[in-house]
């Protein structure tokens, strides 16, 4: 009994110069920042509707790693900046922001993805 009394007086708190002794800057970086469905999703459309605008690509959603819902925003997002283009908007980027974040918050909100990977 004697031989197991130093083994659990060990578990106790760590003191100085453990491994549990983190340094300073360990103790006051900041944690990892989690992106929410809306930021990825804002993302998400964002990206594809700068590479369809610029004439490189559309496909179908499953090509572009996208659910059905945010091809559907996509499809919205990419007409509003061509129709801002021809009436002469100087900032079609401030546009399709816009409706991207827009159309994403309205998606998430009314539920978002549904049960199958293709909502």
């Amino acid at each position: 009994m004697l031989a197991t009394a130093p083994a659990v007086a060990g578990c106790g708190t760590a003191g100085p110069g453990t491994a549990r002794d983190a340094s300073p800057a360990a103790r006051t970086s900041p944690s990892p920042r989690a992106t929410s469905d809306v930021d990825l999703c804002v993302r998400i459309v964002g990206h594809w509707s700068r590479e369809v605008l610029d004439g490189r690509g559309y496909g179908d959603h499953q090509s572009m790693g996208m659910s059905g819902g945010r091809y559907e925003i996509l499809r919205e997002v990419v007409e509003a900046a061509r129709a801002a283009r021809r009436e002469g908007a100087r900032d079609v980027g401030r546009v399709t922001g816009r409706q991207a974040r827009e159309g994403c918050v309205a998606w998430y909100r009314s539920g978002g993805p549904g049960e199958g990977p293709w909502r």
